[in-house]
């Protein structure tokens, strides 16, 4: 396997493990599924999203680095401005890092914050009020993170061929049905 080969690969491999956003809609969903819950569970839960956002980074930032070796082995820099699929890309993994750097850097330390003040065997009502808007922006954030992941695998399977213009319409659409369909249910079935 050559270097460029090898390099694809982990990029591909790098963005599927970027499927974070997914994965926190899913706990986050099946969380609300405990209602009024032990603060061990809470705090659980956090612990899974907080793990995950440092995942993220490194998924990343290895998909970063790969994606400009691979412009760079592959031709030319110029075509990440010249080649608008690349310059999509490029500027949708940098939105994803800028949306992750908002909830790990601010949402996040908010949630433990409010939570280290907690203390028995649930969330006190005035610190659960605290914490819920809080809660919900990091769950619509992961939502859109989800969207434009899949829109970003969508532009990597275009980089060599595009796809028929209403296909790509179609699929958008789809990604945001799912996109939104994740963020109001546990999905406990996958696609089903």
């Amino acid at each position: 396997m050559g270097l460029y080969q090898f390099l694809k690969f982990l990029h591909i491999l790098a963005v599927v493990f970027m499927a974070a956003p997914l994965y926190n809609l899913i706990v986050v969903n099946e969380r609300v599924r405990f209602g009024k819950a032990h603060l061990q569970v809470d705090q659980y839960f956090e612990n899974i999203i907080r793990g995950n956002s440092t995942r993220c980074y490194i998924f990343q930032l290895t998909a970063l680095v790969t994606g400009l070796l691979l412009v760079g082995l592959g031709g030319s820099w110029l075509s990440l401005f010249t080649n608008w699929v690349l310059l999509a890309k490029l500027l949708l993994l940098l939105v994803l890092m800028g949306l992750l750097s908002v909830v790990h850097f601010s949402i996040q330390p908010r949630i433990d914050r409010l939570l280290s003040r907690a203390d028995g065997e649930t969330i006190p009502q005035p610190i659960a009020a605290e914490i819920a808007p809080l809660r919900l922006r990091r769950k619509r954030l992961a939502s859109v993170c989800l969207f434009l992941v899949i829109i970003t695998v969508l532009l990597g399977l275009q980089v060599f061929s595009a796809f028929w213009a209403p296909l790509t319409v179609v699929l958008v659409v789809l990604a945001a049905l799912f996109a939104w369909r994740v963020y109001k249910t546990p999905v406990p079935y996958g696609w089903a």
